[in-house]
């Protein structure tokens, strides 16, 4: 049946195409349906059309019901611990005020939190009494706070008040705790009999002459070492020429109250005297270490005065002379840092180191390696110094040096300006050596005065040690007749330590450097590491220093030094970085005095509510720092004893 189906279907065909011009045929009969052929091959896919345009949002649903609560989940770690709060907002806390007249010294803390301060030569006009110790401040006065713990200080006290009458002009005002007198220049103790001081507290005495020479109203550096845990030593400097040292044993009772028990002056003779004893400190193995300022009689620019040995001096080395008389004194054996060895015996050893140089000394602090010494110049154009012992807790050899400072580029506001800090290198020498240096010039007296010329060291003789030449300069070329045309030595060095630091390269531009201070502990931990501050982790130490005038040469345009003039006489507090080696690297500001109002009168230049002159700085356990002030008995207000937090910056 296919092949006739086939045959059909051609003969068809033929017939339709060899048609061409005649009519169609009729229709034919339509065949049968084929038979269906086999499936062809799939075709390829064809391209995918367009995406449909997006569908319109659905409506929202109902909210679901709340999940159960899950489980708590586990305690995170505990926060960054906050800031300390400060002392109600302010970093200064005025502590005190003293009597008119009087400035705030002897700042001293013991380990058991005992806060010792002086009103230094208070007006002896003064007649109030108070009712605690019932006896007026009008000479030179040394006390301490009782009731109150000082290294467990609440952080929110509030100010002292400024006084508003005489009686509390007159008297020392607090803002916690109450002021003991434990003495007053004169005091002879006599209910102590034998334990009393029959010669009277800062009284001193002919060398020779056995007279009275002065009874001194000016006590300075206070220092404790404690004997037992309620009873000790106080040791106070009584600061003019000649000066001198007190030692008052002492017993606390369980009110807090003071008693004193035995009284007396320490014995300076076997040193020839000693003179301007200022602040101090104690060093880390127990001795007290008492500063010589002011005897020392010299400028930024020259060595010791030639008017030394003139036949007419100042009243006040006229009374030197009169405690040495009949002998002359030697200008070069005062000027240092003297240790006082086995303090709390019957008979304790005067020791002068000349190895931490000759100047105006405010203060020296020892270093927690018991090596390292600090040392400040209290003088226009003064210098840091750095002593660094051969051996620890022994001060009579080592090597002397001086700061060189470098300001921060483009600052000159005292508030914000600091100093990068590198150390020049003076001199080694011993306590003997420089010692047979100084009897060279003993025996020089009145009558080896030439006006115009000097019988000590000369600005020629410094110069030719810095050149390192051979030998002195001879007398017609300047030298000193003591050392004319002899060999070179290291005498200028120690004897004439600020020249030869300011001509080696060391800056010389500081004005009234004063108190130096640290906490021995906060330093020991955070350059060694060891725990010694109880719930607290030190990681920074620092040495605080008070300067009383930002003034002359640090604000003259020269040098190393170039503050601007905006805090004047006003003053302010510097810190310094102690590294790994406890050299200090860095001194920045922490506290500034007020803008100095020159239109002003002269009694209300520096804002009572802030820091003016500071002179004494101490530093507690907690970091906090304690200050007293320096300023003229002719401003309006009285000097105060003020507290700082650093932590308020």
């Amino acid at each position: 049946m296919k092949r006739i189906a086939y045959s059909l279907i051609a003969s068809a065909v033929v017939l339709a195409l060899t048609a061409c011009d005649g009519d169609d045929g009729a229709q034919g009969i339509q065949g049968e349906q084929g038979v269906q052929g086999e499936t062809g091959q799939a075709g390829s896919n064809g391209t995918n059309g367009k995406d449909g345009a997006n569908g319109t949002n659905g409506s929202n649903g109902t909210d679901g019901q709340n999940g159960a609560d899950g489980q708590n989940g586990a305690d995170g770690q505990n926060g960054v611990d906050g800031t300390d709060g400060i002392n109600g907002g302010s970093g200064l806390v005025r502590i005190a005020t003293v009597p008119t007249g009087s400035e705030v010294t002897g700042l001293f803390l013991t380990e058991q939190g005992d806060l010792f301060f002086n009103a230094q030569h208070p007006s002896d006009e003064n007649t109030a009494v108070d009712a605690l110790n019932n006896r007026p401040f009008n000479t030179g006065t040394v006390g301490v706070l009782t009731g109150v713990n000082f290294n467990e200080l609440p952080r929110n006290l509030v100010n002292a008040p400024l006084h508003e009458t005489e009686f509390e002009a007159q008297t020392v005002v607090t803002a916690i705790g109450q002021y003991q007198i434990l003495g007053q220049s004169g005091d002879t103790y006599a209910d102590l009999g034998e334990d009393g001081l029959a010669g009277g507290l800062g009284v001193i005495y002919g060398m020779t002459s056995g007279q009275e020479i002065i009874k001194n109203d000016m006590p300075d550096f206070n220092g404790f070492i404690f004997e037992s845990e309620n009873t000790g030593y106080l040791f106070t400097n009584w600061e003019d020429y000649p000066g001198g040292m007190s030692r008052l044993k002492m017993s606390k009772s369980e009110t807090g109250r003071w008693s004193v028990e035995q009284a007396m002056m320490i014995d300076f003779d076997a040193v020839k005297g000693t003179a301007a004893n200022c602040f101090g400190s104690v060093s880390p193995w127990g001795t007290p270490l008492t500063s010589e300022e002011w005897i020392v009689n010299s400028t930024v620019d020259t060595t010791t005065s030639p008017d030394w040995n003139a036949p007419v001096v100042s009243t006040r080395l006229q009374q030197f002379r009169d405690f040495l008389a009949p002998e002359s004194p030697n200008p070069y054996r005062y000027g240092y840092i003297a240790e006082v060895k086995s303090p709390l015996s019957d008979t304790p050893v005067v020791e002068k180191h000349y190895t931490i140089g000759r100047y105006e000394h405010e203060n020296a602090v020892v270093m927690p390696d018991r090596r390292t010494v600090y040392s400040s110049q209290d003088d226009t154009g003064g210098v840091l110094f750095k002593f660094v012992a051969d051996n620890a807790e022994d001060l009579s050899s080592g090597t002397l040096y001086g700061a060189k400072l470098t300001q921060d580029k483009g600052l000159s506001d005292p508030a914000v300006t600091g100093f990068d800090v590198e150390w020049v290198e003076i001199a080694t020498g011993t306590n003997a050596a420089i010692l047979e240096w100084i009897s060279e010039y003993d025996g020089i007296a009145p009558d080896s005065y030439v006006d115009g010329q000097t019988n000590y060291i000369s600005m020629e003789d410094v110069q030719a040690w810095v050149d390192g030449k051979a030998t002195y300069p001879t007398a017609e070329e300047g030298g000193s007749p003591v050392t004319a045309g002899k060999p070179m030595d290291d005498r200028v060095a120690f004897l004439e330590a600020r020249q030869a630091a300011r001509l080696k390269g060391a800056t010389a531009e500081w004005r009234k450097l004063e108190g130096l201070a640290i906490n021995h502990d906060r330093v020991l931990e955070a350059v060694s590491g060891q725990d010694v501050i109880k719930g607290e982790v030190v990681e920074k130490a620092y040495l605080y220093i008070g300067i009383a005038d930002i003034d002359n040469t640090m604000i003259d345009g020269e040098g190393d030094i170039q503050l601007s003039s905006r805090v004047k006489d006003c003053g302010g507090v510097y810190r310094a970085h102690i590294d790994e080696n406890y050299s200090l690297t860095r001194i920045e500001p922490v506290v500034m005095g007020s803008t100095y109002r020159s239109s002003l009168t002269s009694d209300v230049r520096c804002d009572a509510s802030q820091l003016a002159q500071p002179d004494n700085v101490i530093v507690m356990r907690d970091g906090r720092i304690l200050i007293g002030e320096d300023h003229s008995a002719s401003w309006k207000y009285n000097n105060t004893l003020w507290m700082y937090d650093p932590k308020s910056k």
